[in-house]
């Protein structure tokens, strides 16, 4: 059975991967990937990724941390990996304060269970981020679990970092982040009721609500893939996304709109993952609404043109 859990309530005893993994990129998944499937080998421990929620910056500092993965996304990418569960670790200033002695016997032993732990190199803990890989080696030893130090992945520009994937979708560079993460990035939000300006102009939108952490790329027009589980298609739908304020209508509220090409039927209340193919432009005003529908005849055959007409 596969789960969201907290240290109290997390199946044990556990095979731990330990960090933030915000995007799940490649290389977290190098640190994630020791772990995976330790109950499909027949071992008895639970592979458990341990995590924080809020991110800690956003606790330590008082701003707001923009999640490239929120909770629930995350959980569906390390389900694919073979991880049986995802460990919320409630981060607070009563857990920064532990010393690293006290994070790993309160947090992964006496509540985890952990036999084995996996971290990146670059890996910090405890008060202050005192404790290092070299202290995390020494303090789990003293407890009889092994620990797993793992390289940095790195590209052409250096250590992958979810920095650097937030850098290039505020660029609108949709390759390089692919490249770093591994995959497409891919928004997930449910369908709710829009202006249905769209339906006006002949081009229907969905109107996405997503996680309100959810980190958003560069304002404009995207070419998308778009699945949802319920659907009998086999391939993702292919379309085009608004992401902006609509300046053209004296949009106030960011609104993101996707038109699936070749498609009818009642998506609300339906949970659609889209998938960031290629970006197309910068969100404009136009001069008027028949200007607008000119250019979203236009995007829609570029999208088309990019993504090989299906």
């Amino acid at each position: 059975m596969w789960s969201i859990a907290s240290p109290t309530t997390a199946l044990k005893p556990t095979a731990i991967a330990l960090g933030n993994f915000d995007g799940v990129h490649r290389g977290h998944q190098q640190v994630i990937q020791p772990i995976a499937g330790f109950q499909s080998l027949g071992h008895d421990l639970y592979s458990s990724v341990v995590t924080f929620f809020p991110h800690p910056q956003e606790v330590l500092t008082g701003q707001k941390k923009l999640l490239l993965t929120p909770p629930e996304e995350k959980a569906a990418y390390l389900h694919q990996m073979g991880i049986d569960q995802l460990v919320i670790v409630p981060f607070n200033q009563q857990i920064a304060r532990l010393s690293p002695q006290e994070f790993v016997s309160q947090i992964l032993v006496e509540s985890l269970q952990a036999k084995m732990i996996s971290v990146g190199e670059d890996f910090r803990f405890g008060h202050r981020r005192s404790g290092t890989v070299e202290d995390l080696k020494a303090i789990a030893a003293h407890w009889g679990i092994k620990a797993i130090v793992t390289p940095l992945e790195n590209c052409q520009e250096g250590r992958i970092s979810s920095s650097q994937i937030r850098l290039a979708l505020s660029e609108g560079d949709l390759l390089q982040a692919k490249r770093l993460l591994g995959r497409p990035y891919q928004l997930q939000g449910k369908v709710i009721k829009g202006q249905q300006l769209g339906r006006t102009l002949g081009f229907p939108t969905a109107n996405l609500e997503l996680p309100e952490q959810k980190f958003l790329p560069r304002f404009g027009v995207y070419s998308v893939r778009v699945s949802n589980p319920l659907w009998t298609e086999t391939q993702p739908v292919m379309g085009v996304m608004n992401l902006g304020n609509r300046p053209t209508v004296d949009g106030v509220k960011q609104t993101i709109e996707v038109h699936l090409f070749n498609w009818s039927g009642d998506l609300y209340d339906q949970v659609l993952c889209v998938e960031l193919e290629s970006f197309i432009r910068p969100e404009q005003k136009f001069a008027s609404l028949d200007a607008l529908k000119a250019q979203i005849k236009a995007d829609c055959e570029t999208a088309l043109s990019v993504m090989g007409n299906g």
